[in-house]
C-alpha cells in the first residue's frame, strides 16, 4: 500500500469520526424528537396537538422545525401566527412581540393580521410584572410606563386599521385602563416633585394631565396639584381659577374640606442628613414650608436695580474746542 492510499484511508477515518461526534452533540436528539415526521402536515399536526395539550415549549420547537424545513409551505404563515400564541402562553412576552412584528412584516395582507396587532399589544400589556406581582400588592401606576405606552399604541393602531375586528372591543377596553394608569403615573410624578418643593416641575406635570387625559379619574388630582402649586408660587389669581374649577367639577375631592375651603399640605418631604444616614431611624424628613407672599412685587430685583441706575444723574463735563480737535490730548 503506497503513501497516497494511506492518506485517503486516514482522511476517511477522520471524516467518519467527525460525523459520529456531531451525532453525539444533538443530531440524534433532533432526530428522535421529530422521528416519524416527514411531511409538512405531520409537523403541523404535531405542533397543534402540543399547543392544545398546553405543551407550549414543545409546540414552539415543532413550529420552528416546521418553518425551517418548509419555509414556503402551505402551513408556514399559519405556524408563524400560532407560534405568537405559544410564546405568549409560555410567558415569553419579548419573543411573542418579536414574532408578532415578524408576522406583520411578512404577511401584511393575511387574514389574521389583526390578531398579530392584538397579540403584540397584549404582550406589552402583561409584560413587566414579574413573579413578584403574583404575591405582592404592587401599584402598576408607579412603575415605568414604557410598556403601557407601547401597548396603548399597538391597540390604537389595531383600532385605526381594523375597527371592525373581533378583537377591537377588548382592545378598546384595555386602552381605557391603560390611559387611566398613564394619567395616574403622571400624578405620582407631580406629587413627587411637589413633596420636594419643585413647584414648577409639579405644575407642568399636573397641567399635562389636565390637558392630555380628559375623562380620567386623575383629572381631579391634577387640578388640586395645580391649585397648590399656584399657592406655593404666589400666583393667587391662577390658584383661585383652579380652585373654582375643582369646586365646580369635583366638590367631593379630598383636598376640599366641609367648609368648601382648599386643604393645603402642611408637610413637605425634606430629609435631614441625620435621617438619611440612619435610614430613617433618627431625625425627621418633613417640614412645614411657608406659602409664597399673597402679593408679588411689581418688579423683580434685577429690574429694580436697572431702574435705580437709570435714576442716577451723571454730570456732563463741558469740553473746550481745542480738546475736541486734539481728541483730548490738549485741554
Amino acid at each position: 500500500m503506497n503513501s497516497r492510499s494511506k492518506k485517503v484511508i486516514v482522511t476517511l477515518i477522520l471524516l467518519g469520526l467527525a460525523l459520529g461526534g456531531c451525532s453525539l452533540f444533538g443530531d440524534d436528539e433532533d432526530a428522535d424528537e421529530f422521528a416519524g415526521l416527514s411531511t409538512e402536515e405531520q409537523f403541523y399536526e404535531r405542533a397543534l396537538e402540543q399547543l392544545n395539550g398546553q405543551n407550549f415549549r414543545g409546540a414552539i420547537s415543532t413550529y420552528q422545525a416546521l418553518e425551517s424545513r418548509f419555509p414556503f409551505g402551505r402551513f408556514a404563515a399559519q405556524s408563524q401566527i400560532e407560534i405568537v400564541y405559544a410564546y405568549y402562553q409560555n410567558e415569553d412576552m419579548e419573543a411573542a412581540r418579536a414574532a408578532a412584528d415578524r408576522f406583520v412584516r411578512l404577511h401584511p395582507d393575511n387574514e389574521n393580521i389583526d390578531y398579530a396587532y392584538y397579540m403584540r399589544g397584549l404582550s406589552s400589556f402583561v409584560d413587566g410584572g414579574g413573579i413578584f406581582n403574583r404575591f405582592l400588592p404592587i401599584d402598576h401606576t408607579k412603575r415605568d410606563p414604557g410598556r403601557a405606552q407601547e401597548s396603548f399604541n399597538d391597540f390604537a393602531q389595531l383600532l385605526a386599521l381594523y375597527p371592525d375586528s373581533v378583537y377591537s372591543g377588548d382592545a378598546r377596553a384595555r386602552m381605557i385602563y391603560l390611559r387611566n394608569n398613564l394619567a395616574r403615573y403622571e400624578v405620582h410624578v407631580a406629587n413627587y416633585y411637589l413633596e420636594r418643593r419643585a413647584y414648577i416641575a409639579a405644575l407642568r406635570r399636573a397641567q399635562y394631565v389636565v390637558e392630555n387625559f380628559q375623562g380620567t379619574p386623575a383629572i381631579a388630582d391634577g387640578v388640586a396639584i395645580m391649585t397648590e402649586c399656584y399657592l406655593r408660587l404666589g400666583l393667587n389669581e391662577l390658584a383661585d381659577t383652579s380652585l373654582a374649577l375643582l369646586r365646580e367639577n369635583y366638590p367631593e375631592h379630598a383636598s376640599i374640606d366641609s367648609d368648601n375651603d382648599f386643604i393645603i399640605r402642611t408637610e413637605i418631604t425634606n430629609p435631614s442628613l441625620l435621617y438619611t444616614v440612619t435610614f430613617g431611624l433618627v431625625g425627621d424628613n418633613a417640614i412645614d414650608p411657608p406659602l409664597a407672599p399673597t402679593q408679588r412685587p411689581l418688579t423683580s430685583g434685577s429690574q429694580q436695580i436697572i431702574n435705580d441706575q437709570q435714576d442716577i444723574e451723571t454730570p456732563e463735563e463741558e469740553r473746550s474746542l481745542l480738546s475736541i480737535i486734539t481728541l483730548g490730548v490738549l485741554e
